[in-house]
């Protein structure tokens, strides 16, 4: 694949619509620590999600309704990877992020909240604790 500067090498990124992109990059970058790779005039913006992901912040008059809990969310979310769980979650919560309640552990070996943001898009922040066998929990591994 070729590389272009112009766009991230990120293989997938959702591209999320906010009536005001400005006031969106600052409030992403601000609660869940990305951070903006370009900003293109004042109708879009590239953001990075840590060394290898990016998300695409677009203007648009549509956006999803901002919900009472962070569980409440429309057909689609973005699952962004942490180190320190905890850390993100007051990170979000002191930005104001809408959020069900403190990181909790489940017995697939991730450490996971979720919050919605300013424009009512629907984010999970999840950790790694430990490594589970697929089988253990009634998946099954089919492309590992």
């Amino acid at each position: 694949m070729l590389s272009n500067r112009s766009i991230p090498d990120a293989l997938v990124m959702p591209v999320l619509g906010y009536r005001d992109v400005a006031e969106a990059v600052a409030w992403l970058c601000g609660a869940f620590g990305l951070t903006e790779r370009m900003r293109i005039a004042d109708h879009r913006a590239q953001l990075n999600v840590g060394p290898n992901a990016a998300i695409i912040v677009a203007q648009s008059d549509v956006t999803p309704p901002v919900s009472a809990g962070a569980r409440s969310r429309g057909p689609f979310a973005v699952m962004v990877r942490v180190t320190d769980a905890h850390a993100h979650y007051e990170r979000a919560l002191a930005h104001g992020a809408a959020i069900d309640g403190p990181p909790v552990d489940y017995p697939f070996g991730e450490r996971q909240y979720s919050a919605i943001d300013l424009g009512g898009h629907a984010w999970t922040f999840t950790q790694t604790i430990a490594d589970i066998a697929p089988e253990s929990f009634g998946a099954q591994l089919l492309n590992p």
